[in-house]
């Protein structure tokens, strides 16, 4: 894979915004890898195999989220993106890459991830031809490349197909002629204990504790080195090490450990000593137990339910109130006499559709 070139008459301060785009569950343990830099560039650099991402700092990633999210009603309280420099920012290559946090199977993935990877490269155009008109028809000008990357947190196996063409019917008759891509799984249960300690970074530690599901993970996290994790801490900056004990806590109040207990714990956490803190693990044995009891676990699922039908409805009336606009808007241009054309335009500039999407809706609501 090559850089883009930089076109002519394009200094490299005009060059189009570049950016990874990070979409994410609503899960607190999860979500911060991605929200901090520096856990964000050790993992790029730790487990996405790819060259020219092995020089990755932290302050090579910046946060452009609220740019683009907001685009996808969906997904938009989980999403991220960011934009990477990499090498340094020194060289015309621009790296975009897509995230995509994963606790069960999702088989629309591919799809999700697409359309983001449209919207990204249609940015990328209107930016580059509002720097000079005619940019994108020039023999010069590239597209950023995107390295879609799934990041899985489940305890099944992810048998989901990642290349895009296997989501569609017909996909391999019509071969060359679809879209071809694949997406980078990352499956955090093929990663043993082990291999994430020798990782020895900060990384390392969130992974292992997002990696906690049961009585018996918390058994194997109990027996690795103590002194090995307060060794990984011990030059780690005060926000990185509170970060941390923000993931420890949002397991521990998911295992029911009372919130005095927590913050005991997490305490360890930010004193740098967890060599102590698996001593004191034994509590949350006790109360995964109770968990496990018939009544527990029957009360436990059906608050999962009842939370999950909340916020499919949530978000349900919340797509149809952003839809209902964009229909009364549509309705209100041709009432006014406004051509197709103006109010399709009107509806990008006024709404934050993309081109295509605007089309979309055009063909929907607009009365010939």
């Amino acid at each position: 894979m090559q850089g883009t070139s930089v076109p002519q008459g394009m200094h490299k301060k005009e060059e189009p915004k570049d950016m990874v785009l990070n979409s994410r569950v609503r899960d607190s343990g999860s979500k911060v890898i991605f929200d901090n830099h520096t856990l964000c560039s050790q993992f790029l650099r730790d487990y996405v195999n790819l060259p020219y991402l092995k020089d990755v700092r932290p302050e090579d990633i910046e946060d452009v989220s609220e740019q683009y999210v907001t685009l996808f009603a969906e997904e938009r309280n989980s999403d991220r993106v960011k934009r990477v420099h990499v090498d340094g920012g020194s060289t015309p290559f621009f790296l975009v890459s897509l995230i995509e946090h994963k606790t069960r199977t999702d088989y629309n993935v591919c799809m999700q991830i697409f359309r983001y990877m449209v919207y990204i490269w249609e940015t990328y155009e209107k930016e580059a031809e509002s720097i000079r008109k005619g940019m994108k028809k020039r023999e010069d000008f590239l597209y950023p490349p995107i390295l879609p990357i799934v990041y899985y947190e489940g305890t099944t196996e992810w048998n989901v197909p990642v290349d895009f063409k296997s989501r569609i019917r017909e996909g391999s008759a019509f071969g060359k002629y679809l879209p071809d891509f694949e997406y980078y799984l990352v499956p955090l249960k093929d990663y043993s204990n082990e291999a994430l300690m020798a990782k020895r970074d900060e990384i390392s530690l969130v992974m292992l504790i997002n990696k906690l599901q049961t009585a018996e993970d918390i058994g194997k996290f109990r027996e690795l080195p103590g002194k090995e994790i307060e060794a990984i801490l011990q030059n780690s900056p005060g926000h990185l090490v509170d970060t941390i004990a923000d993931v420890l806590q949002a397991f521990l109040l998911k295992m029911n450990v009372p919130v005095s207990e927590t913050e005991r714990l997490t305490g360890k956490v930010r004193e740098k000593k967890m060599g102590e803190l698996f001593a004191d693990m034994e509590k949350m044995d006790i109360q995964a137990e109770r968990r496990n009891t018939a009544n527990e676990k029957k009360r436990a699922d059906e608050a999962q339910r009842r939370a999950e039908e909340a916020e499919r409805r949530a978000d349900e009336a919340e797509k149809w109130a952003n839809e209902k606009d964009i229909k009364a808007f549509i309705e209100a241009c041709q009432e006014l006499g406004a051509s197709r054309e103006a109010a399709r335009d009107k509806l990008i500039e006024k709404k934050g559709l993309s081109e295509a999407v605007s089309l979309e809706k055009m063909a929907l609501y607009w009365k010939d």
